[in-house]
């Protein structure tokens, strides 16, 4: 009998399927089985999150991380509305440490552009010119990875999806000691109009990963496919464990 987290992740699967939603969602039966821990940053409305919780099963857990006062709102909704109590949301956003720090919200024609928020902690640009009519800027609880896997008893993390707007390598950072003791599966975005910002090239995020023995890999046809440099034709790409796929 399907459950209402099963036709929820369902719904995300088939809209990948139809490019509605992001395509490596397909792929995620190849990263996550039954039982797994699985970190959802930068989740948004939850398009990663209820596919990542139907894979893990009632033994398993998404931790879901999403700092926006109203995709939070609609985010714990989701999870209410799923009966998954395997779903863990927080209002935070995740980085190199805890604490509280500001984040802007930019504006276009009166409506947030959710998006293109981003925390200024090392800001070293405006980024690419977009034509915004205003900005908010929201101070936000920031998390670390290690730090949350500590407090919370989390022993083995098998994978993490990070999409935050060019702070993806701060995430990272945060997360020395869970990627080098529990060797999660990354799904990162990598965007060097994001990554401008911060004063980083997609160079400066990936290749540290490989030197730390990461495989990148990108959906392509309906499969993980290996690739050895970002390119515009895509923005999601997955670092692999050798041996992990």
């Amino acid at each position: 009998m399907l459950t209402r987290l099963d036709l929820m992740a369902g719904a995300f699967r088939a809209g990948a399927a139809l490019a509605l939603s992001e395509p490596e969602i397909r792929g995620l039966g190849r990263l996550v089985r039954q039982g797994d821990v699985c970190f959802d940053i930068g989740a948004a409305y939850g398009m990663y999150t209820y596919p990542l919780a139907a894979l893990v099963g009632p033994g398993g857990q998404v931790h879901s991380f999403e700092p926006l006062p109203n995709p939070f709102r609609l985010l714990a909704a989701g999870r209410r509305a799923s009966g998954a109590e395997r779903i863990r949301v927080n209002n935070a956003a995740l980085g190199p440490a805890p604490g509280r720090e500001l984040m802007t919200l930019p504006y276009r024609f009166g409506l947030p552009i959710h998006g293109w928020a981003h925390l200024r902690t090392g800001q070293r640009r405006p980024g690419r010119p977009i034509s915004f009519s205003s900005t908010r800027t929201l101070k936000v609880e920031v998390r670390g990875v290690d730090e949350y896997c500590e407090d919370h008893g989390i022993d083995r993390v098998a994978f993490m999806k990070v999409d935050v707007e060019g702070f993806e390598a701060r995430v990272l950072e945060g997360a020395a000691r869970t990627i080098d003791s529990h060797r999660p599966s990354l799904l990162l975005e990598i965007e060097d109009r994001h990554l401008d910002k911060y004063g980083m090239t997609s160079a400066d995020l990936a290749d540290p990963l490989r030197e730390r023995g990461y495989l990148m890999y990108a959906w392509h046809r309906g499969r993980w496919a290996r690739v050895n440099s970002v390119t515009t034709a895509r923005r999601n790409y997955l670092f692999a464990a050798q041996g992990g796929l």
